[in-house]
């Protein structure tokens, strides 16, 4: 059995300073990160302006999942379904080991249909998407389908801040 606080059992994603983004890897081309002409809003501009824990963007022929809110250091727990943002916590294994008490606790916002088309990345908003591969990311293999996205912050003792982002598989 594998305990997330083991070295390496975990991956953080960290940002430098703005929003994460969750895109499928076929649209990977498409994002722009914060390298868009001055002309327009790049794809990290649209990422800024969403408000709130969570968002969907367009990008190409897919939608991209915002994680907004705060640059908090963020990871995917496979086994729970959720992308965890480490607020506060006095080490990791503190951290992860709140997850479970932490979900069941949650008050979460009103949830997001979400649909990919298969295996997406989940790295900071400004690299663009080819960069993104080269840079601090996760892999999260998604099955191409609908899926039901919801976000809750919470504080399950008083150390402890973190927020929570299921993702859970829509019937259908």
């Amino acid at each position: 059995m594998v305990r997330y606080a083991e070295p390496g059992a975990v991956t953080w994603v960290e940002s430098l300073g703005g929003p994460f983004v969750v895109l499928p890897e076929v649209a990977l081309e498409a994002w722009s990160g914060s390298a868009g002409n001055d002309d327009a809003d790049d794809d990290y501009d649209r990422a800024c302006a969403v408000e709130g824990f969570t968002g969907l963007l367009r990008v190409g022929s897919a939608e991209g999942l915002v994680l907004g809110d705060e640059p908090a250091s963020t990871a995917y727990l496979p086994a729970q379904g959720v992308f965890v943002r480490w607020s506060a916590a006095e080490s990791e294994e503190a951290m992860l080991g709140s997850v479970d008490a932490a979900m069941r606790a949650a008050r979460w916002e009103p949830e997001l249909s979400w649909r990919v088309p298969g295996p997406v990345l989940l790295f900071d908003a400004a690299w663009t998407g080819e960069e993104a591969r080269r840079q601090d990311h996760v892999r999260v293999d998604l099955e191409a389908g609908s899926y039901g996205v919801r976000a809750a912050y919470v504080e399950p003792c008083p150390q402890t801040a973190l927020t929570l982002v299921a993702v859970r598989r829509l019937p259908g």
